[in-house]
């Protein structure tokens, strides 16, 4: 790792919150909110994302709802690329494919409009966490099921202990899983 590299993870960590027993007990959130008021901080995390959508051969950005799209839109105006939404059931208008996935207690439905991808598209997946994986591996089911290829999946940072990355392996097919932050 480069120092400019750690020095840029240092600056990111430094401006993430712990929040304990959020949203329940026993639970510490990542507050990533002093982040994305710091205007430095949160032009190096958007130069850092969309640096690696260039480096991996997009041509589009899929951001998960909801602290996805904070960091995904400026990600894509950064790097010339296009912005599509991935967003829980019901809350996109007209034809959409939809994607059922597991969570610890119960199953959640994402969507995406499908119009908004093509089969040359390369799709860079980005979000703020990677905790268990549900969310990302249910986006790249819906990539493929529109047609298009999947660039990778870029995230903030990477919970290592919820075991995401390895769910996340298979659904990858060979392109890159980047966490500018481990945990």
């Amino acid at each position: 790792m480069t120092s400019t590299t750690e020095s840029i993870r240092e600056l990111l960590l430094s401006r993430i919150r712990d929040v304990a027993d959020y949203p329940k007990p026993g639970v510490m959130f990542k507050d990533i909110t002093p982040l994305l008021a710091d205007p430095v901080a949160f032009t190096a995390l958007t130069d850092s994302l969309a640096e690696l959508c260039v480096r991996h051969g997009a041509t589009k950005i899929v951001g998960l709802e909801a602290r996805g799209f904070i960091l995904a839109a400026p990600v894509a105006v950064r790097a010339g690329l296009g912005f599509v939404p991935v967003r829980k059931a019901g809350k996109l208008p007209g034809a959409t494919l939809s994607q059922t996935y597991e969570l610890e207690y119960g199953t959640a439905e994402i969507e995406i409009h499908a119009e908004d991808l093509a089969p040359d598209d390369r799709i860079m997946v980005i979000d703020d966490v990677l905790a268990t994986g549900g969310t990302a591996e249910a986006s790249l089911e819906l990539i493929r099921r529109a047609g298009a290829q999947v660039a990778g999946v870029a995230v903030l940072m990477e919970l290592g202990f919820l075991a995401g990355r390895a769910r996340l392996e298979q659904g990858l097919e060979g392109a890159p899983l980047e966490a500018l932050i481990t945990i």
